[in-house]
């Protein structure tokens, strides 16, 4: 039995170190809102605190805030609801992923859902919105939509 326990052990962390840390994170926000609970956190990273941080000027979650200390650092992300308790994110898309990169130029970037919705990029100036993007005239790789 304990070989067994040892091998599903391994194997589940062979899968954990394959998966795309930034389609974690949204599936993990996008889960947490549809349970209705009120935060949610995951593993630090740089790129995920500069999501995080992006969402919550757009108006679609609440505080982000990093938690720990030096290896066992979180960020922990208050999630938003409108007057009747539905999720203030109703969807999220990730675009390019680490096998299939997507990547638009300023004059092909649009804003998603007909301007209900927002892209975050990463472009040489750091991570931006599509609006932010297109008012540089910089583009780049289109990490995910939410709207």
């Amino acid at each position: 039995m304990k070989d067994l326990y040892r091998e599903l052990k391994s194997h589940h962390g062979k899968i954990n170190q394959n998966m795309d840390p930034i389609a974690d994170m949204l599936v993990r926000i996008k889960n947490a809102q549809a349970a209705r609970k009120k935060t949610v956190s995951f593993g630090h990273s740089k790129i995920k605190w500069e999501i995080a941080k992006i969402i919550e000027q757009s108006g679609y979650i609440g505080e982000t805030a990093r938690k720990g200390r030096r290896n066992k650092k979180i960020i922990e992300v208050a999630l938003l609801y409108d007057t009747s308790k539905n999720p203030c994110i109703s969807g999220i898309r990730r675009v390019s992923s680490p096998v299939r990169k997507i990547y638009r130029g300023f004059r092909e970037i649009f804003a998603p859902r007909n301007g209900f919705g927002i892209a975050v990029y990463s472009t040489p100036k750091g991570l931006l919105t599509d609006r932010q993007a297109r008012k540089e005239k910089i583009g780049g790789e289109v990490l995910f939509e939410i709207w």
